[in-house]
């Protein structure tokens, strides 16, 4: 019953996301994802609480989560950098945190409501935290990561390089949720980034792409497939299988010089099926996020979002050497 249960909570989003497509009309151009104009946004250096924001059901599952009003203008681009808290074009790295910290959101999601929890944690913490909005398309010019991923490969890399002269490091740290984990893996090995990450940290990324429960067979039927396809390719390039991931994972699935680590969650109901998060390779570091807490029941957006254990276990990825045990009662930390 279990599975049934997941299988509908899977099958619903997906199929009113292909009839939904269909009649969508077509927006306005589409805003720039890496160089903001007008006047930046300001975000309050707190995060607004979780209960002034608008929770919206994507149609992969994911959450879409949209600051309240009070807290960001409307009239504001989402991709515009924030004067405090992260994007602060004007923050150094310290000798203690040398990298500065780059975001990348998830599949219907964008770079601010991806990290509402985690990006003030880790400036918290003393890290230079940057965020970005990629893979955005006219129709749906609020979210990103449906534009093709070689694309949004190429819009990280120009937002890497423009925090690296902003920072003056040599190399940044990359964070990802779901495709924000992948996709910086094609950055690195298709669009020269090889030698400018230091850190791969993936919260439920889809490195191996997902069968959806067995669920994504509906998207090799047509009208979904050639909807798909047509309308969000970053969509339908994360089915396992798919040309792009073939192409990704052949050979070694990592890169000498980088450090990887996977963070997943056995209750994940977008990612399926579990372990095809993980990477196979050298100083690659797979974690289940409940072999570190069993009591953790956080599913495939709230472990990017909220779920603080999984925020300390990448504190301890991005730093190691002062890295410290992660357990339940990291909650608290």
């Amino acid at each position: 019953m279990k599975l049934r249960w997941s299988r509908l909570l899977t099958a619903v989003p997906a199929a009113t996301l292909a009839i939904s497509l269909t009649a969508s009309p077509s927006a306005g151009a589409r805003p720039s994802a890496t160089a903001p104009t007008g006047k930046p946004l300001v975000v309050p250096a707190q995060a607004p609480a979780i209960a002034s924001l608008t929770s919206l059901r994507g149609p992969l599952g994911l959450p879409l989560l949209r600051p309240s009003a009070t807290a960001i203008p409307h009239h504001a681009p989402w991709a515009a950098s924030v004067s405090s808290g992260w994007n602060n074009f004007s923050c150094k790295p310290s000798h203690h945190h040398p990298r500065p910290v780059v975001l990348a959101h998830g599949t219907f999601a964008n770079g601010i409501d991806n990290w509402l929890g985690l990006a003030p944690y880790l400036v918290a913490r003393g890290y230079c935290v940057f965020s970005l909005t990629y893979g955005q398309l006219p129709i749906l010019p609020v979210v990103g990561g449906l534009g093709p991923i070689d694309d949004s490969a190429r819009q990280l890399a120009g937002f890497v390089n423009r925090v690296l002269a902003a920072t003056g490091a040599r190399k940044v740290d990359i964070v990802g949720q779901s495709q924000g984990g992948m996709m910086p893996r094609v950055y690195m090995k298709f669009h020269g980034g090889r030698h400018k990450v230091h850190t791969l940290v993936g919260l439920a990324p889809d490195n191996h792409g997902t069968d959806l429960h067995g669920l994504s067979k509906l998207v090799d039927l047509a009208p979904i497939k050639q909807t798909l396809h047509t309308l969000t390719p970053g969509l339908i390039q994360q089915k396992a299988g798919s040309p792009l991931l073939r192409r990704l994972n052949a050979g070694r699935e990592t890169l000498p010089g980088v450090h990887y680590t996977v963070i997943a969650t056995k209750y994940d109901e977008v990612v399926t099926p579990l372990g095809s998060e993980f990477l196979h390779g050298p100083d690659v570091h797979n974690i289940l996020i409940q072999d570190l807490c069993p009591l953790d029941i956080s599913m495939h957006a709230t472990i990017g979002l909220l779920d603080r254990i999984a925020f300390h276990e990448t504190a301890n990825a991005l730093d190691p050497a002062h890295a410290t045990p992660t357990t339940c009662a990291s909650t608290l930390g």
